[in-house]
């Protein structure tokens, strides 16, 4: 790309692609619910989608089945705006489904059916730099990092977006579950979070992530490794994060809690939303004031608010426009 050049890219959005089964009626364990209303999934593919209602050019790079959930997902994603010419389909194993019930109160558990899925089979074939490099910010979780071939693709992905001076984003969005050792979760986060400017960690998953239970002690441990923005969200509480040594409290509006399924998602698009429209890389973030990233993140808490009113991690994933009240503006310099 030349100097001066508009990249055709914001963010690139890597990692498991998913069909979400909602239930039709809230309160009812999975046996029990009589029908399911499918959606795109994925903790990357919802943040995807929230940028890309947000007004920036997202990009989905991962792997689906060429099954009809894998066609499934990259039309819907298309529809939302997001480039999926490195969301690769293969014959090889099938797109993982997850069905999701909700308790009376919108909290969730979840069946999955992903053992063997195709968002597994990330690999070297899938790091394209050329096109990784479009783009002025990268993301990613750790959920379908499950194989070495895969790790070793992410962590190659984010070291050149690190050294291409690309703000770098993990949400690991943690499934421990998932993971027949979480030991070897735990050896890839202390080889990813290294690499990058911001990483979101939800106040459940800190004690696994960071070795403590408290909220401030881990967003220090999370600059110690080198992250530059380093967030913990706290549901209803809002969000704690650190800049320039300072731990910084910003509460989040009352919402109507109806699902909490892709709250955090929805926080981390808003907030990439801001930093790529403000600053555009890691070493313009470097000049942010406190003040403006208390604006951010109080604008990530706000969508994050909007998207546990509505089921499921995309249905409440608002656009641009219906955020007027809350969007944020630039305080003036000092």
């Amino acid at each position: 790309m030349s100097e001066g050049q508009e990249s055709p890219l914001d963010v690139v959005c890597f990692g498991e692609t998913l069909v979400d089964f909602l239930p039709s009626e809230q309160g009812k364990r999975v046996r029990e619910v009589a029908a399911w209303h499918p959606c795109p999934g994925g903790s990357p593919a919802n943040v995807a989608v929230g940028v890309a209602r947000l007004g920036l050019r997202p990009a989905m790079l991962g792997v689906v089945g060429s099954d009809e959930f894998g066609h499934f997902l990259r039309e819907r994603l298309a529809q939302e705006g997001v480039n999926v010419s490195h969301l690769r389909q293969t014959p090889e194993a099938r797109t993982g489904l997850v069905f999701i019930s909700l308790d009376a109160k919108g909290e969730r558990s979840f069946t999955f059916f992903r053992t063997r899925s195709a968002e597994f089979l990330l690999g070297e074939a899938d790091v394209d730099a050329d096109f990784l490099l479009q783009a002025k910010a990268v993301h990613c979780g750790s959920n379908s990092l499950q194989r070495d071939e895969a790790r070793a693709a992410t962590v190659r992905m984010l070291g050149l977006a690190r050294d291409a001076g690309r703000i770098v984003s993990c949400d690991p969005n943690l499934r421990l579950h998932a993971w027949e050792d979480p030991e070897q979760l735990k050896g890839l986060l202390a080889r990813m979070l290294p690499l990058c400017t911001v990483v979101k960690l939800s106040e459940e998953e800190i004690g696994f992530v960071t070795g403590t239970e408290s909220p401030e002690e881990a967003l220090m441990r999370l600059s110690a490794l080198g992250v530059r923005l380093p967030v913990v969200t706290l549901g209803e509480r809002g969000a704690l994060f650190l800049w320039r040594g300072e731990r910084v409290h910003v509460p989040a509006p009352r919402a109507h809690v109806v699902d909490t399924t892709g709250a955090g998602d929805g926080f981390v698009a808003a907030l990439l939303h801001g930093l790529v429209r403000w600053y555009g890389g890691a070493q313009a973030l470097e000049s942010a004031t406190r003040e403006e990233l208390v604006a951010l993140t109080t604008f990530a808490c706000a969508v994050a608010a909007r998207v546990v009113e509505k089921p499921g991690a995309v249905e409440g994933l608002p656009h641009a426009e219906e955020l007027s009240s809350v969007w944020p503006t630039r305080p003036a310099a000092r």
